[in-house]
């Protein structure tokens, strides 16, 4: 870590230009090595598969030529994404004359905290690079040969373009201890994002001394309103659960608005099952759709991972939004609706960090926001909420300028 700190001194002074060739480096050395990362993820997959992780993890972990690709397209979106560095926040002259200026900087170096998911380690060293800053990643036992072959990769092709391969560091082969090492490393690190399960989350937040960015779960939910139409209904609830059911965007819950319930259950239900979903249903669910599994208490709270949903009729949208306010973990809602009252009250009273009309859950992402990809979704309130992209890897500080003024 005290290399990565050594190290952001010269990245923080890398000019546009040097950034963005840096960048375009990593992303041609790792379509380059994709064989190579291909074979070492393997090892993890059959690690995994003998310890028995779940099927959503062996998901995130997975690598594959075309996942390989994309993850040196997304470093290649990033490398020409504009440099948030340097950016004029505020800009005023005091009486006496000094100007001041605040511009962004970058934090120095970024710790990351996650598990089973290599992706994460080529996007959070790309965006922390865009932006300035050294990285230190602690990606866990389930990809350690992945991540490995990543680091290695990525601290090669920085060599080569002549910036500080020590700008990629990595606590890994330290195990645990390397991960209690890096929450506590405050001074050597300035701020650490954890993305993983509760679990994980809860640990770092509660362990670390570094200042944290908190990623939370996704208990995320999809309102049908009375007035939502069928098709946009059934479209967007199977896309939201099942397009990638191990994400943390995906949906968990489904809330029907009662007066909807006869038009909606039955077709949604049916499009649900047919894409190998198990609906966690309340009575009126099961009665509807004639399928389905009694739904518990537990149901409400889970954030499954995986080809399960939970689904509730509510008598109204006050119903609806008071479940949310009790379950969600504040990570992304939506409701699907033509009335526009109903739409804008939702938007107002949701107190998540995305919250949407009419459209799927998985659009909460910062490569679909445009962010070209995303270091976390946070769900906190102090600094960076939602996807996080460049902007929130920088700080600012204030610049005064003078002509020899004095403090009366």
């Amino acid at each position: 870590m005290r290399r990565a700190k050594d190290a952001a001194r010269s990245i923080g002074l890398l000019s546009d230009a040097q950034k963005r060739e840096a960048l375009q480096a990593i992303a041609s050395a790792i379509a380059g090595a994709a064989d190579e990362i291909i074979a070492a993820n393997a090892d993890d997959l059959r690690r995994g598969r003998d310890a028995g992780l779940s099927e959503a993890l062996q998901d995130r972990l997975s690598l594959d030529e075309s996942r390989v690709a994309a993850l040196a397209a997304a470093v290649r979106e990033i490398s020409v994404l504009p440099d948030p560095v340097g950016r004029v926040l505020d800009r005023r002259t005091l009486p006496n004359g000094v100007a001041l200026t605040k511009v962004s900087v970058p934090f120095g170096v970024v710790g990351a905290i996650y598990e089973a998911r290599p992706n994460v380690t080529v996007d959070i060293t790309a965006l922390a690079l865009r932006s300035g800053n050294a990285v230190v990643l602690r990606g866990g036992s389930a990809a350690a040969s992945s991540n490995a072959a990543i680091v290695s990769v990525m601290q090669q092709a920085l060599a080569s373009v002549g910036v500080d391969p020590g700008a990629i560091q990595t606590v890994d082969p330290f195990g645990r201890d390397g991960a209690r090492a890096l929450m506590t490393a405050r001074g050597l690190v300035d701020v650490l994002v954890p993305r993983g399960s509760a679990d994980l989350i809860r640990t770092v937040v509660a362990e670390s001394t570094v200042p944290v960015i908190e990623t939370g779960a996704g208990v995320v939910h999809i309102v049908l309103d009375e007035t939502a139409p069928l098709e946009w209904a059934r479209d967007i609830v199977v896309n939201a659960k099942v397009q990638r059911p191990s994400v943390c965007n995906a949906v968990e819950t489904v809330l029907i608005h009662r007066a909807a319930a006869d038009r909606l259950v039955p077709a949604v239900v049916e499009a649900l099952v047919s894409n190998g979903v198990t609906v966690h249903g309340d009575e009126t669910i099961l009665e509807l759709a004639g399928q389905g599994v009694p739904a518990t208490e537990e149901d409400w709270e889970a954030e499954y991972l995986s080809l399960d949903v939970a689904m509730r009729v509510v008598d109204d949208l006050d119903a609806a939004l008071d479940h949310i306010r009790r379950y969600s973990t504040q990570h992304t809602e939506s409701i699907i609706t033509m009335n526009e009252a109903n739409a804008a009250r939702f938007t107002a009273e949701v107190d998540s960090a995305v919250v949407m009309v009419n459209a799927s859950t998985r659009f909460t992402d910062g490569g679909e926001f445009g962010f070209g990809a995303e270091v976390g979704i946070s769900t906190q309130k102090l600094h960076a909420r939602g996807p996080m992209g460049l902007a929130e890897l920088t700080s600012a500080k204030w610049i005064a300028r003078g002509a020899g003024q004095v403090r009366g």
